[in-house]
């Protein structure tokens, strides 16, 4: 967008940091307008109230500090997470599946404080930048988007640091060298990224990991869990309900504890830039093989097949910032269709990084004894009958060998 575009009111993606702070000040300047601060409590166990402070000290009158932690798990989270979906074989999506939910809602400030644009704090380099603005789109055609690091003079840290001094923005100490990475972090995941992580061939430090202990530190003694799940999403631990926001916290205290979802994974951005990401999920990475534990008792077989020949598109869509699409609805219709019977309870051992299932029960299972027994099954499969099956499978194949000469 232009900088001469007329706006009257914007809604700011706010997290009380410099760099939004920055761009809070260089949008009251370079557009005149007035501006509503938005900061979402995703559960990146930040203390959210000095952020209304410093927009005070900005004179932003309309601010909004919203816990958004049980949505973001119920709505976001525990889809995907039905799905199974990975990002390139690895990626649990911590940080796609936050932005949609944070573009949803201020489109629903903007709507409610008159704004006509809305502006992220994303760099021109990055997903979060595609992210943000498709879900804008989708949920309001018609809104300006503002994407400052895409349209100021600013060139450097330096410059940026410079631009607060002059402007009496709070630096912190650490913030005026270079930073040594940068963080993203919710209830999901963290990630860390760029400076000492830029080189894929060198070791992440141990201070880039914030979420998980080593597994060399975790303990001697393994933690056994039980997860219990319905209709494919997880609904307690050890036989105690809990809601989707509690289990979460409560899977990623496990994970920490246990040094539980670590991932050091150069992946493929949108954009078109190989890139390398330190993820730590903790929860995340026990509540998949949990979900899958399950699943392998609950789901027929040609549905489960479809379910993942399905999920790297599905994962895909997320990543690439296309949640509120019809093709990723279709799909999730496609995949809650698949969980209704998708329901037990699933045990497990947590050692020093390692998820290992050593039970599940369902109600609902499809698991019959009387069929993979070896000892006598009274007539329940008649295992003449695989002669006829096989010579049928094989009729193909044995054309295609004479045709062959074999």
């Amino acid at each position: 967008m232009a900088a001469h575009d007329k706006i009257n009111k914007v809604v700011l993606a706010y997290s009380g940091g410099l760099d939004t702070s920055i761009i809070l000040k260089w949008l009251q300047e370079t557009y005149g307008c007035e501006v509503v601060t938005f900061t979402a409590d995703l559960g990146q166990g930040e203390e959210l109230e000095p952020a209304r402070k410093k927009a005070e000290m900005f004179g932003i009158k309309e601010i909004f500090i919203d816990d958004l932690r049980e949505e973001f798990v119920s709505e976001y989270v525990f889809p995907m997470f039905r799905a199974n979906a990975l990002y390139e074989g690895i990626y649990l999506l911590g940080t796609s599946i936050a932005r949609p939910l944070i573009a949803k809602r201020q489109i629903e400030i903007a709507h409610e404080t008159g704004a006509d644009a809305v502006a992220h704090g994303a760099t021109g380099k990055g997903n979060d930048q595609v992210r943000f603005e498709l879900s804008y789109y989708a949920l309001d055609p018609d809104i300006k988007v503002i994407a400052p690091w895409r349209e100021w003079e600013f060139k450097s840290r330096t410059d940026l640091i410079e631009f607060a001094e002059k402007h009496q923005i709070p630096v912190s100490k650490d913030k005026r060298g270079e930073a040594p990475f940068s963080v993203d972090a919710n209830l999901l995941h963290s990630s860390s990224e760029g400076k000492v992580l830029e080189d894929p061939n060198e070791a992440p430090p141990e201070y880039v990991f914030q979420r998980t202990v080593s597994p060399e530190e975790a303990p001697d003694q393994a933690t056994e869990i039980t997860i219990g799940f319905e209709k494919g999403d997880a609904v307690s631990i050890d036989g105690k309900r809990m809601s989707a926001a509690e289990i979460l916290t409560k899977l990623n205290e496990l994970g920490r504890d246990n040094g539980i979802g670590r991932v050091d994974l150069v992946e493929n951005r949108f954009v078109g830039m190989k890139s390398r990401g330190i993820y730590e999920t903790p929860g995340g990475s026990i509540l998949l093989p949990a979900h899958r534990a399950i699943e392998s008792l609950t789901l027929d077989r040609e549905a489960a097949h479809l379910k993942d020949q399905l999920m790297p598109r599905y994962a895909e869509l997320i990543y690439y910032g296309f949640w509120f699409s019809p093709e990723r609805e279709m799909l999730q219709a496609l995949i809650d269709k698949s969980q209704e019977q998708v329901e037990g309870e699933v045990r497990l051992k947590l050692y020093k990084g390692n998820v290992i299932v050593t039970g599940r029960s369902s109600p609902k299972s499809l698991y019959a004894d009387e069929l993979v027994t070896f000892e006598d099954d009274e007539g329940a499969y008649d295992q003449v009958d695989a002669a006829g099956f096989i010579k049928l499978n094989a009729l193909r194949l044995r054309t295609l060998g004479k045709l062959r000469g074999n």
